[in-house]
């Protein structure tokens, strides 16, 4: 009985028409698996707080994938329990942001918006009188990201436990640019440190 992962015959029409033809098929391309589904999730980068600054950044980014996507725990050094994260592109610090903001915490709700910001709010991370150990978390999806048609969409699913005080935050934002993102920055609204209990790991998602 034949394998059906076995790979019997390699033409344009199978999908290797935009390789660059060597005679040995793997120079001058990039690692391809046939077998590597559309929506798969790629590790581009990681990054972790150093105690003495309120940014995170990803740079660099290649243009390569469909999506990306930022998942996290946080923690900054601010006097409160819990603190804003926003986020800006290619260290566009101009009023070219909007963001919608959604908030409960299991007794009440709130929301708000804003247009021609300097940056999106994009959720929340713990502060120093949450409890030691008490971290906040998110994932945050960039679609389209390297798209020249149209502006960028940031949509976010964050929040944090207090023994039963917690609360959930979504959001949506949008960046007024059709420029490929190739530069992610991440600060906090306080301005103080996060801490080195801080993780940032960003992702590609692949196309179809």
């Amino acid at each position: 009985m034949a394998n059906n992962n076995n790979i019997y015959k390699m033409s344009n029409a199978g999908g290797f028409k935009s390789l660059n033809r060597y005679y040995n098929m793997l120079a001058g391309n990039a690692v391809w698996n046939p077998f590597e589904p559309a929506g798969a999730y790629e590790s581009i980068a990681t990054a972790v707080g150093t105690g003495s600054s309120n940014t995170i950044t990803f740079s660099s980014i290649p243009s390569t994938y469909q999506h990306l996507q930022i998942r996290y725990i946080g923690r900054v050094t601010n006097s409160d329990t819990a603190d804003n994260i926003f986020v800006q592109f290619n260290s566009d610090t101009g009023s070219n942001y909007a963001w919608h903001y959604l908030q409960g915490d299991g007794a009440s709700a709130a929301a708000s918006g804003a247009t021609s910001q300097s940056k999106i709010l994009s959720g929340r991370v713990s502060a120093a009188t949450a409890g030691s150990d008490v971290m906040g978390a998110g994932v945050l999806d960039l679609l389209d990201y390297s798209k020249a048609n149209k502006y960028k969409t940031l949509r976010t699913l964050t929040g944090q436990d207090r023994n039963g005080g917690g609360v959930s935050v979504m959001t949506s934002g949008l960046w007024q640019n059709t420029a490929a993102v190739s530069t992610i920055t991440i600060t906090n609204g306080s301005g103080t440190n996060f801490t080195t209990t801080t993780q940032f790991a960003l992702y590609g998602i692949r196309g179809n």
